[in-house]
This record gives C-alpha cells, sequence and structure tokens, in this order.
C-alpha cells in the first residue's frame, strides 16, 4: 500500500522575520545602509564582468519624502529577476558574467552571499520602492516592484523610455519608528561610516543638491609618496583620523593568500591585556567590523588594525568573521608580521624601541615567553623591578650570577631593603609574566642560576649576634616572643643593614594562607571550624627579625629589666605594626586595631614619663 505525499512550502510571516532581523542578526537599524551600498556595489561588479567600461557610480539622495534614494550603475534586474530574487526571501541575485547563479566562484568579487540585504531595510523603512532597468537585455523594459512591511508586493513594467540608463534606483519610505536612521545628517555620517573604502565611487547628494563625498580611494596605503616619510605622516594622519591617537608607529599588512593589506597602528599609550582595540576589517571595501578584535593574536593587544581582505569570510549578519582555519591562518601571519616589526626595532632604530617598551613592554613580555629567540633579542631592554632598581634581566643578571625571584609582590617587598644591603639580587616576579620569564633566563644566559626566594635564604644571609649581647638581650626576647605568639609569629635577634630599620616582617604565601584559615576558623560555626580545622597545615610561621644594630632596639633591651613590662609589650607590638607597614602589603581589621593600641599605649608611658620627671623636678 502506498501513501501519496504532498509537498508543502514554507510560509514566512515577513513582520516576524524583520524583528529576527533587527533585534537578533544585526547588532543595529543603521546597517540598512550598508546593505543597500552593498546591493550596489554588487551590481555595478556584475556590470562591469560584462562590460569593463561601464560607468561605475553609486549616489545616494537624502530629503525625497523624508526617506531617501540609492542609485546605481549596476546590472540591474528583468522582470524574471525581480520574481526570482526580490519576491524570493533567501536567495541571493549575485551571478557570474555568464549570468549562472555560481556563489562560490562569485564570492571572490561580491560582497553578499545570503540573499537577505534588501529585506533589512524593513528595519527602518515603512515602504521599499525598486525601479531597475537590466544591462544583460539590449532595449530591456524597466520593472518596478514595491514591496510593504505587512509582506504584501506588486510588480509593474513601467512603459519604454521611462528608465534611459541600465541600473537601479532603491527608495525606502521611513517607518514611523525609524525615520532618525533617514536623516541625511545620519546618511552620510553611516555611508561614510561603512563605504570609506569603496572602489567605486559613492556621493550623497541632498535636497539642495549639495554633494558629499563619501570614499576616497585608492586606500592610504595603496597610494604613491614622494618619499619614506612622507608615507609613514600620511599613515599616521589616517590613524589619527580613524582611532583618535597619533601612533607610535605603523606596520604594514600585507597577506596575498586572502587578499588582505592596510596598516596595524602601534597604541601611543599603554593598553590593558583584557581591553583590545577596535580593529576596523573591511571586506571588498565594505566595513565589515570596526571591533574584530578575532583578527589578532592575544597578545598583540598595543596595535590596532585597518584593515581590507577579499579572503576572509564574514558571518550572516557580515558584522563579524567567521571563526575558521582561514581566520586562524591570518591571525597568526599578523602575528609574524608584528613580531618581525619588533625584532626590526631591536636592529634599526633604538630609540623607539626604548619608546615602544617604556609603554608596552607587558605585551612584548607577553610575546617572549614562548619566544626564545625574541626574548633574547630583547633582553637587553625588557625592564624589571629588582634590588637594584629597575633594569633589564640582562644588566642584572652580570652582576648577580645567581638570581632570586619572589612570587608575589608583597614579598618582594619585604625583602628588598634588606636583601639590597646584603648582596642579594632579588627581582620581584610578582607582575604579570615577570616571574616565567626569569625562570627562563638560564636558557638564554646558561652561566646564571635562578631560585624562587625563601624568606628563610634572606634570614640566612643576615649576621647573628654575639652570644653575650644575645643572652643579655634574653629578658626582651622573651616578652617579645610572647606577644609574637598571640599574633602568631616567632622572634629572632639579627644584625643587618640598613640600621634605620628596628624590625623587618617576613613570611611566606603558605604562612599568610594559615592565618587566614585560623581566623576563619575562629569566626566560624562549629561545622565549618571542623572543615578549617582539617585544612590546617605545619608551614612556618612568620617571622619578626629584630635589628640588634638599631639604637631603639638596644634601648628597649636595656630596658627590660628596669621598666614596666608592659612598655616592653608595648614596644614589641609597635615595632611589629612598623614591620607591617613597612612590608606594604594590605592590613586586616586586627593589624589596624593593632597599630592604634601600640600607638596609643606608647603616648601613654610618654605621658606618665613626663608627668613623673615634673615632680622630680619639684
Amino acid at each position: 500500500m502506498t501513501t501519496n505525499q504532498q509537498g508543502h512550502t514554507f510560509q514566512v510571516d515577513l513582520r516576524g522575520l524583520v524583528d529576527l532581523l533587527s533585534h537578533h542578526l544585526y547588532s543595529s537599524p543603521r546597517v540598512y545602509l550598508r546593505e543597500l551600498m552593498q546591493n550596489a556595489v554588487d551590481a555595478i561588479t556584475a556590470r562591469r564582468a560584462l562590460d569593463p567600461a561601464a560607468p561605475a557610480r553609486i549616489t545616494i539622495r537624502t530629503g525625497v519624502g523624508g526617506g531617501i534614494t540609492v542609485e546605481d550603475s549596476g546590472v540591474g534586474l528583468t522582470e524574471a529577476d525581480v520574481h526570482t530574487f526580490l519576491a524570493t526571501i533567501g536567495r541571493s541575485s549575485k551571478r557570474t558574467a555568464d549570468g549562472d547563479l555560481d556563489l562560490a566562484e562569485a564570492r571572490a568579487d561580491f560582497i553578499g552571499q545570503f540573499g537577505i540585504g534588501l529585506l533589512a531595510c524593513f528595519v527602518v523603512a515603512d515602504e521599499i520602492l525598486v525601479v531597475s532597468r537590466s544591462a544583460k537585455e539590449a532595449g530591456a523594459p524597466a520593472v518596478e516592484w514595491r514591496g510593504r512591511s505587512d509582506g504584501t508586493y506588486s510588480i509593474r513594467t513601467l512603459p519604454a523610455g521611462t528608465v534611459k540608463q541600465p541600473g537601479t534606483t532603491v527608495t525606502l519610505t521611513p517607518r514611523a519608528d525609524g525615520s532618525e536612521w533617514l536623516e541625511p545628517g545620519t546618511v552620510l555620517r553611516l555611508a561614510r561610516h561603512y563605504g570609506s573604502l569603496l572602489r567605486y565611487d559613492v556621493e550623497v547628494v541632498d535636497r539642495h543638491g549639495e554633494v558629499s563625498p563619501v570614499n576616497d580611494t585608492p586606500p592610504v596605503w595603496d597610494r604613491s609618496y614622494r618619499s619614506p616619510a612622507a608615507r609613514r605622516e600620511a599613515l599616521a594622519a589616517y590613524g589619527r583620523e580613524t582611532f583618535d591617537f597619533t601612533p607610535l608607529d605603523t606596520i604594514d599588512l600585507d597577506i596575498p593568500l586572502v587578499g588582505l593589506k592596510g596598516v596595524a597602528f602601534v597604541l601611543p599609550t599603554p593598553a590593558h591585556p583584557t581591553k583590545r582595540s577596535g580593529n576596523r576589517v573591511h571586506l571588498k571595501g565594505m566595513l565589515l567590523s570596526d571591533q574584530a578584535a578575532e583578527l589578532l593574536p592575544d597578545w598583540a593587544f598595543f596595535v590596532a588594525c585597518v584593515v581590507d581582505t577579499t579572503g576572509l569570510r564574514p558571518t550572516a549578519s557580515r558584522e563579524a568573521l567567521y571563526a575558521d582555519e582561514t581566520l586562524e591562518a591570518v591571525r597568526d601571519a599578523i602575528g609574524e608580521r608584528v613580531r618581525q616589526w619588533l625584532t626590526g626595532l631591536a636592529a634599526s632604530d633604538l630609540a623607539l624601541l626604548r619608546r615602544f617598551l617604556d609603554v608596552h613592554h607587558l605585551a612584548v613580555k607577553a610575546l617572549a615567553r614562548y619566544d626564545d629567540e625574541l626574548l633574547e633579542l630583547l633582553l637587553p631592554w625588557l625592564p624589571f623591578e629588582t634590588t637594584d632598581g629597575t633594569v633589564s634581566l640582562d644588566e642584572f643578571s652580570r652582576s648577580h650570577p645567581v638570581v632570586l625571584v619572589t612570587q608575589t609582590v608583597e614579598e618582594f617587598r619585604q625583602v628588598s631593603s634588606i636583601a639590597s644591603a646584603a648582596g642579594l639580587g632579588v627581582i620581584n616576579g610578582g607582575y604579570v609574566y615577570d616571574r616565567e620569564l626569569v625562570h627562563r633566563l638560564p636558557q638564554i644566559r646558561p652561566a646564571v642560576t635562578v631560585t624562587d626566594l625563601d624568606p628563610e635564604t634572606v634570614t640566612a644571609h643576615l649576621d647573628t649576634v654575639d652570644p653575650a649581647a644575645e643572652l643579655a638581650a634574653a629578658p626582651f626576647l622573651a616578652r617579645a616572643r610572647a606577644v609574637a605568639d598571640r599574633l602568631d609569629t616567632d622572634v629572632a635577634l639579627r644584625a643587618f643593614q640598613p640600621v634605620g630599620v628596628p624590625a623587618m616582617l617576613v613570611d611566606n604565601r603558605e604562612a599568610r594562607h594559615e592565618r587566614r584559615r585560623a581566623e576563619l576558623s575562629a569566626g566560624a560555626d562549629e561545622l565549618w571550624a571542623g572543615i578549617l580545622g582539617s585544612l590546617s597545615s605545619s608551614a612556618p610561621r612568620a617571622q619578626l627579625i629584630l635589628n640588634h644594630l638599631n639604637p631603639l632596639i638596644r634601648k628597649l633591651a636595656e630596658l627590660a629589666t628596669k621598666a614596666d613590662p608592659q612598655l616592653s609589650e608595648t614596644a614589641v607590638e609597635a615595632l611589629y605594626g612598623q614591620a607591617l607597614l613597612l612590608s606594604r602589603r594590605p592590613l586586616r581589621p586586627s593589624d589596624h586595631a593593632l597599630l592604634n593600641r601600640s600607638f596609643l599605649g606608647l603616648l601613654e608611658f610618654a605621658a606618665q614619663a613626663a608627668g613623673g620627671d615634673k615632680e622630680e623636678s619639684r
């Protein structure tokens, strides 16, 4: 038994489709003008394939009944074409020279690919009027197509002679909520935004007949100049006009495989790695996107590009690049070109290289992590914060064959002054990429040894105190250890430079984590306290290292057996608080309380001493 199956045709709700376009496919209603110009460019391209000497002009007229018209001298449409393409949603009217539809072959010449361009105009227009005369048939009559946003349309053939030349004119009647996009000033701004690199002349004519050119061809990078200096000035001026900054330098981009040409502009100010520059990508002259971050490798956040390409694939909305292997290859090629520019600076323009690194050393460090050749080339120039000041790795490693690197900025600040006085070579590895690059230094300089800094390493380089002096200070040290024990800290007496530092607080991340765990456990309920207690570790505690060379420490040791024990304890709290401040690490509420308590306590002792002196004088 057989069952007859009847085929059906999808029905399209034009209102719903327009809503889909305006709210989901396109980022803004402004794309309507790009679609109109794109169709005009493709029509001219098709006519030029038939007749290379055919005129190539696009005229946008504003102030036409509140709407606009877009006229082109393109190939035009026959009545059959109108029925086939303007009345069928989703079918592209782009044809090859012989008139057959072959989208894959036409892609290299035409901008549009998806056949929904004219439909996008319903985002701003209530009615679209298309009048077209075909150039493919001699004496072909002009055809009028009138489409409405309610999904209806009408077609009629115009009398002979109504339209004298082949081409197409599209007139938009604005919607009530779309008229702002058809205002003359807005139209000119949008035309220049999208069409500045179009290869055919485009102009906007207002209702008074004033003509405003839209594009300026050829692109600035394809023009002839009297000298390289003049070319650099022209490119810099273009970058300033496009991005509103004067570039530090410009980098030519040329990737013939995908027909890509353009310029990368080096930013004159620091850029955050997570805030990518807006790259402008033109597809066959038409602006595709002005925020194409995917065009560049992640590390190249210090440049902004303007490129025109024929071989990259757009998304359906034609507002972004399609992520495929071709785009990945282009991204790698542009990254290699930027890298070549960097290496060229190191060989030919050290002054510019220094200016660049002053601004963008973070980006270069990001690249050098994976590029031994670049790291070796730029090693003499990359700045690092060290105990010798801000110097290059190359310079620092010549003075310190054993390089110590901290894991955090806090650790470096804790030990930098003491380590410098002790002759230790320490690099701040707390900044992004720095520690990783320092550890790769032996690959470039095999004679150099790099080790993570352990706080005990610094302590071991401090001079021990004579046993007799330490014995004499035993009462003070005992009281100091009692106070420090409440702060989960050990106390040691050493002799170190500079003499003006009475105490130094040394700890590591494990010790800080353990203190934080203990604080959370103390304030948690029974369940969480038990969980946090199970995470406790035997990590070494922080150390408060007292400087025996400091006069204040010597004085406190002498007074320990004579003065009020409370004075010694308050002084130890004050020393701990000062050491905290010297380490420049964030203070907890308990640290603030300790500093206030010790400060007020010392003031009280000072006031009592002053009062006692007055009594004795009487």
